[in-house]
């Protein structure tokens, strides 16, 4: 079960990602941001760089013996972050709002005090990612198939 990791290496997740994500403030907003969002800045290079030190948090639940569904949604997490936050400016935006690395850490402090529960919801997230998946494939076909019959009646 969990092994090999401490609670310290919770502890330094949380900080890891408070570091990353929310350790500053716009000021008389309530918007937090991190290092995260001022790395994405460098074009290519920041997000990947911030990626590898949130690869941390992810590293940390895999040695805590984290399921796969866990790691899984963490690494997806982090692979969100750094493509979508290697758009310029939309990137950086996106950064400040979706603070991966927090949700990762969460997802690691959620899953040491409780594992059965964060497994049971990750496990419900995965269906419904799957079941969307196959609504929207079943979309696409059925206007593809829908296009392609108008088109043979437009010049049938």
């Amino acid at each position: 079960m969990r092994t090999g990791a401490t609670e310290a290496h919770v502890r330094r997740s949380l900080r890891l990602a408070r570091v990353l994500d929310t350790s500053l403030r716009i000021p008389g907003t309530r918007i937090r941001f991190g290092l995260d969002p001022i790395l994405g800045l460098l074009p290519g290079l920041g997000d990947a760089v911030a990626a590898l030190i949130g690869g941390f948090i992810v590293w940390s639940a895999w040695r805590a013996g984290a399921p796969a569904l866990v790691v899984g949604r963490m690494l997806a997490n982090l692979a969100v972050d750094a493509v979508v936050g290697a758009v310029p400016v939309a990137g950086t935006v996106f950064d400040v709002a979706f603070k991966a690395h927090r949700r990762n850490a969460q997802l690691l402090a959620d899953w040491w005090q409780g594992p059965a529960a964060v497994e049971r919801r990750q496990r419900r997230l995965l269906l419904v990612a799957a079941l969307a998946a196959v609504a929207l494939l079943a979309i696409a076909v059925a206007s593809l198939a829908v296009g392609t019959w108008a088109l043979l009646q437009l010049f049938g």
